[in-house]
């Protein structure tokens, strides 16, 4: 569950399970008198340059992330929480995910399924969860501590991905694909060398790597907090393996990701093997207190 320190995780029994709620923009309409609460800041994505949105797969009122240590422990959370909202609301796309979202202490961090470490430069330090992360200063109150989640299913070409040399695939990343170590340096956590040079001059990094498009020292110092998982549907309808990303960012001001997915959707390389083709925002209250309920505020 994503909370800060000043709150409680909404944690709901075994196997570390625990749920993270987000409202989206939709809610704030005049069926439920919300429409003076909704956050400036909470609008629909705009259109990115890489959608390829599937409409069954976009948009909604409410978004519900289980996650557990067992995933059957996760799927039956959703199940029931859904079976309790059956009359008030329907499900209106799912993904199941698997996989460690980020590296804790003493723990590797995760790969996707292309084969590279997902999230070495995540966001770890609490003066970056408060300046990236937290809503401290929200127009409502009812969202202050709290944050705000976009969601991105992406679709990977993994066939065609496979196909490709491992050399060329860590150009297209800016990594090593065994090591995760930047290509201008030696280690996964060295820190990438954006002004390094070959030996024909030409930078050790390519400017369209994805490491460098999405770099905070590119992009105006913009961090977001990173909760990605791996999914997979089986095979498609052309008898390709139908899998890819759950990326998930969290952040106190949407734009961030909008500026980075701008330049991403533009000229990243890696947009060869990928395909955005889900896609949602949401506000996440700040977690309850004891003996409250998420968003109590809001109804105050």
């Amino acid at each position: 569950a994503i909370a800060q320190d000043s709150g409680e995780a909404l944690d709901l029994g075994p196997e570390g399970l625990t749920v993270t709620l987000g409202l989206g923009p939709g809610l704030f309409d005049e069926r439920f008198g919300l429409a003076g609460k909704r956050p400036a800041l909470l609008e629909h994505l705009p259109v990115l340059p890489s959608d390829q949105l599937d409409p069954a797969s976009t948009g909604g009122d409410l978004s519900l992330q289980a996650c557990a240590d067992d995933p059957q422990v996760a799927y039956h959370a959703i199940r029931n929480l859904t079976r309790m909202a059956r009359g008030t609301a329907a499900t209106r796309w799912t993904v199941t995910g698997f996989g460690r979202a980020s590296a804790g202490p003493s723990q590797q961090t995760p790969r996707n399924l292309l084969g590279f470490k997902d999230g070495t430069r995540n966001i770890v330090d609490d003066a970056d969860f408060t300046k990236w992360v937290w809503t401290n200063d929200s127009d409502q109150p009812w969202m202050r501590g709290g944050t705000f989640m976009v969601a991105r299913k992406i679709h990977m070409n993994i066939e065609i991905w496979d196909t490709d040399r491992i050399g060329d695939q860590q150009v297209v990343f800016g990594r090593t694909k065994v090591e995760g170590a930047p290509l201008s340096g030696r280690k996964e956590h060295d820190v990438p060398d954006f002004h390094k040079t070959d030996a024909s001059g030409d930078p050790v990094i390519p400017a369209t790597a994805h490491i460098a498009l999405a770099a905070h020292e590119n992009n105006g110092g913009i961090k977001i907090l990173r909760r990605s998982y791996n999914y997979t549907d089986g095979i498609d309808n052309l008898g390709q393996i139908d899998a890819g990303l759950l990326f998930i960012a969290y952040l106190n001001d949407p734009k961030h990701f909008i500026t980075l997915q701008q330049k991403l959707g533009s000229v990243d390389r890696l947009n060869e093997y990928i395909a955005h083709i889900g896609s949602a925002i949401f506000a996440v209250p700040p977690a309850p207190r004891q003996g409250s309920y998420i968003g109590a505020p809001l109804f105050a």
